[in-house]
C-alpha cells in the first residue's frame, strides 16, 4: 500500500468525523435553544426569581384613655446598586460627579465615619460592581427624609443605584411603662411575651409577597412584578390607664429603691368591672437597678402570709362555727401545733374576738379556729378555697409564664396534721397577687368575682370589630351576713387603733378596708434558719370603703437588706400613695395636694460655674428668706457616686454621663432618691437609677 495514500486517508477520516461532531454539536444547540428553550429559561428564572414575604405593619396597643403603649415605627436599611445602568453609563461620569459632596452628606448624617472614609468605601464598592452594597441599616425615618434629597441619591433609584428596604420597629414609647405587660415583639413570635403574644395573631395581620430575583448574594425586588399587599394588623384598647400606671410604677419604684427590696407588684383593679388598670412589676438587677423582668403580679406563685386570713374567715363565717363577735384564745401569741410552734408577731395577746383577731393579725387565733373546725373534715376547708378559685388560674387575658396556683389536698402525700393550722395563716399554699386580689375585689363588690382582664377593644381603622365584656366567674362568693361581716373586719383592719394598717393607713379623707401580710420567705431556697429568711410584704385593700371604685394589691418581697419588712410599712406606704392619687384625680372633687416636706429641696440648685452668676442674680437679695443654695456642679470625671438629691434632670444626667453611668430615670421634676448611695466607687458602664417628684 501507497504510504501516501493512507496517510491522507487517515486525515480525510479524521476531518469527516469533526465536521460530524461540529454538525451534531450546533445542532443540539439549536435544539436546546429552539425547542427546549422555553423550558431552561423557566428553569433558570425558577432558580433565581422567587415570591418571598412583606410583612404587615403590625397593630398598635393604646391604653384606655387613648396613649400609645406599643407600636410601630418604620426603619430603613439602604444598599446600592454598582452596576446599575445609569451610574455606569459614560464611564461613571454621574458617580464620579456626585462622590465627594455625597459622602460629605453621609458623613455629616451618620457621624461615624468621615468623608474621606465614605469616599473610598464607595470607590472600592464601584470598582468591584457590587450588586447590593449595604451602606446602612436600621436608620431612623428622619435621617431616611434627609438621605433622599442627598446628591446622586435624589436621582432617582435606576440613575443612583440606592435601594431602600422599609420595614417596622417595635417600640414602647413609655419604655418601662407597663412593659412586661404589654411584651415584647419579636422576629420568632414564639418568643414573645405579654399582650404582644397573647394576641400576635391579631396585631401581626396578614403577610403579603412580592417577587424577588436573586443577583450578586442577595435578593433584590423585580420591578414591575404585581405584588400581593399585607393586611396590617388590627389595634388593641386596653384597659390600662396611663396616669393610674404611673402612679403605681413610680410609686412601687420609690419603696423598692429606698428599702433595697427584691422585687414586687402592684395592681390596680376597677371594682365593679375586673379592669385592670394599672400593673407594675419592677425586680431588682445586678447592678442595683430596677426594670420590668417579670410578671410578678400575674406568674410568680408564693406563700401569701396573712392575706390569706380572709379566705379562712369567709370559711368559718360561711359554715357557722363563728361569728366575728365569737370569742378565740390566742395563748399569749405562741401555740404548739403538732410538735410545730406557731407564733403572733405580737406577743402577751390573750381572749378576744375574731374581729379582733383579723384586725391584729394573730396567727394562733387563725390557726386554733381552723384546726378546731376543719381537722377532722379538712375536705370542706379545702372546697371553700377551690369555691373561691384560689386553686384556679385566674382567667386573665395574658399568657404568662406562671405555675398554676397550688392548694393543698387532704388526698396529697404532704397532707400532714399541721397542714390546716399553717394554710389558715398563709402557708403551704402557692398564689399568685392577682389570685388574692380577686377574692378581696368580690368582697369589695358584693360578692360578685369578675375575671381580671386588659383589652377593651379590638379596633380595625379605627372602628371596634369586637368589644370584650365584663365576665362574671362567681355570682356570689358568700351570703350576705357574711359578706356584711367580712367587709366589717377590713374596715377594722385600718380603722381600729390596733389594726395592723392604722398607723399608715388611717389617715386620710376618704375610708380604706384592707389587709396586711407579712410571710417569712426562703432565701434562695436555704431554708428558713436564721440569716437565710426574709420577708414579703402585702396590702390589699379597696376605696372608698362604703362604695368601692377599686381594689389594689401590693406583694413586695424585701431583703435581707431592707429596713422595713411588715405588710405596713411597706406594701402598705406604696397602697397609700397609689390610692391617695387615684382618689383625688378620679373620685374626688378635692385636687389632690402631696405632703408637704419641710426642707429647702424647691430653692436647692445646681449649676456649671457659666451658669451660677445668672441664677446668684436671678434671687439676689432672696437667698436669706427663700433658705435658696447654689450648688456648683464640676464638668470632670467623677471618682464615686455624687449626691444627687435635689438636681434636676438634665444636671444629674449630665454628671453621670461625663462619668460613665448609664442611667434610667422615673419621674419629673428634682431628684428625690437614687439607687446607688452617694460615695460608692464608680464603675464604668454600671447602671444607675433616679426617681424624680
Amino acid at each position: 500500500m501507497d504510504v501516501k495514500k493512507d496517510i491522507l486517508w487517515r486525515v480525510y477520516l479524521c476531518f469527516l468525523g469533526m465536521i460530524v461532531i461540529g454538525l451534531v454539536v450546533l445542532g443540539k444547540a439549536f435544539y436546546i435553544q429552539r425547542v427546549q428553550g422555553r423550558h431552561w429559561k423557566k428553569m433558570g428564572d425558577s432558580l433565581h426569581l422567587k415570591y418571598m414575604p412583606i410583612e404587615a405593619e403590625r397593630g398598635t396597643i393604646y391604653s384606655e384613655d387613648g396613649n400609645m403603649l406599643s407600636t410601630s415605627v418604620p426603619i430603613f436599611d439602604v444598599f446600592i446598586d454598582f452596576g446599575a445602568p445609569g451610574l455606569r453609563e459614560k464611564d461613571g461620569k454621574r458617580f464620579k460627579n456626585n462622590i465627594d459632596s455625597l459622602s460629605i452628606a453621609l458623613a455629616n448624617l451618620f457621624k461615624d465615619k468621615t468623608a474621606a472614609d465614605y469616599k473610598r468605601q464607595l470607590q472600592l464598592a464601584y470598582q468591584a460592581e457590587d450588586r447590593y452594597f449595604p451602606l446602612k441599616k436600621k436608620i431612623s425615618f428622619a435621617a431616611f427624609q434627609e438621605l433622599r434629597n442627598f446628591p446622586l441619591v435624589r436621582e432617582g433609584r435606576n440613575k443612583s443605584g440606592f435601594i431602600i428596604d422599609p420595614r417596622d420597629k417595635r417600640i414602647n414609647p413609655y419604655v418601662l411603662l407597663a412593659n412586661r405587660t404589654i411584651g415584647l415583639s419579636r422576629e420568632d413570635s414564639t418568643k414573645n411575651v405579654g399582650l404582644e403574644r397573647t394576641y400576635d395573631s391579631l396585631l401581626k395581620g396578614s403577610t403579603g409577597q412580592r417577587l424577588m430575583r436573586y443577583i450578586a448574594g442577595a435578593y433584590l425586588p423585580v420591578e414591575g412584578a404585581e405584588v400581593v399587599a399585607p393586611e396590617h394588623g388590627k389595634d388593641l384598647i386596653t384597659t390600662l390607664d396611663t396616669y393610674m400606671q404611673d402612679v403605681a410604677e413610680n410609686a412601687l419604684m420609690k419603696m423598692l429603691v429606698n428599702n433595697n427590696s427584691l422585687h414586687g407588684t402592684a395592681i390596680v383593679m376597677e371594682t365593679a368591672t375586673g379592669k385592670i388598670k394599672a400593673i407594675a412589676n419592677l425586680g431588682q438587677q445586678l447592678d442595683g437597678t430596677y426594670t420590668e423582668d417579670l410578671n410578678y403580679g400575674i406568674g410568680k406563685v408564693t406563700e401569701p402570709g396573712s392575706i390569706f386570713k380572709l379566705a379562712t374567715l369567709l370559711s368559718l363565717l360561711e359554715d357557722k362555727y363563728v361569728d366575728i363577735n365569737s370569742f378565740v384564745n390566742c395563748e399569749g401569741g405562741v401555740k404548739q401545733f403538732y410538735g410545730l410552734k406557731i407564733k403572733d408577731s405580737h406577743l402577751g395577746t390573750g381572749s378576744i374576738t375574731v374581729k379582733e383577731a383579723f384586725y391584729r393579725s394573730s396567727n394562733v387565733a387563725f390557726a386554733k379556729l381552723a384546726d378546731q373546725y376543719y381537722h377532722t373534715q379538712p375536705s370542706k376547708f379545702v372546697a371553700h378555697l377551690h369555691h373561691l378559685r384560689l386553686d384556679t388560674l385566674t382567667g386573665i387575658d395574658i399568657i404568662a409564664s406562671s405555675g398554676k396556683p397550688y392548694i393543698k389536698k387532704p388526698t396529697n402525700r404532704s397532707w400532714a396534721n399541721t397542714t390546716i393550722p399553717f394554710m389558715a395563716h398563709g402557708y403551704e399554699e402557692l398564689v399568685t397577687p392577682l389570685n388574692m386580689l380577686m377574692l378581696y375585689n368580690a368582697v369589695a363588690n358584693n360578692g360578685k368575682m369578675m375575671r381580671p382582664y386588659l383589652v377593651n377593644a379590638v379596633r380595625e381603622f379605627g372602628v371596634d370589630v369586637k368589644n370584650i365584656q365584663p365576665e362574671i366567674l362567681v355570682d356570689k362568693i358568700c351570703s350576705e351576713e357574711t359578706l356584711r361581716q367580712l367587709r366589717e373586719c377590713l374596715r377594722a383592719v385600718v380603722d381600729s387603733a390596733h389594726g395592723t394598717a392604722h398607723k399608715i393607713v388611717f389617715d386620710s379623707s376618704y375610708a380604706i378596708a384592707g389587709k396586711t401580710g407579712t410571710a417569712v420567705t426562703a432565701l434562695n431556697n436555704k431554708g428558713y434558719n436564721k440569716g437565710n429568711k426574709i420577708y414579703q410584704a402585702s396590702f390589699i385593700g379597696y376605696f372608698p370603703a362604703e362604695a368601692p371604685a377599686y381594689t389594689i394589691a401590693v406583694v413586695i418581697q424585701n431583703s435581707n437588706h431592707s429596713k422595713l419588712i411588715y405588710g405596713a410599712d411597706v406594701s402598705g406606704t406604696v397602697f397609700k400613695e397609689i390610692s391617695d392619687k387615684i382618689y383625688y384625680r378620679f373620685l374626688s372633687k378635692r385636687k389632690y395636694t402631696a405632703p408637704v416636706v419641710h426642707d429647702t429641696l424647691q430653692y436647692n440648685y445646681y449649676a456649671s460655674r457659666q451658669d451660677m452668676n445668672v441664677l446668684q442674680q436671678l434671687f439676689s437679695g432672696q437667698q436669706s428668706t427663700m433658705h435658696v443654695q447654689f450648688n456648683e456642679i464640676s464638668n470632670q470625671v467623677l471618682g464615686t457616686v455624687p449626691t444627687l438629691v435635689g438636681m434636676g434632670l438634665k444636671d444629674a444626667v449630665n454628671l453621670l454621663e461625663n462619668s460613665g453611668f448609664v442611667v434610667t430615670v422615673t419621674g419629673r421634676g428634682k431628684v428625690v432618691s437614687q439607687s446607688l448611695a452617694a460615695g460608692t466607687q464608680i464603675t464604668k458602664g454600671q447602671h444607675i437609677s433616679i426617681i424624680l417628684n
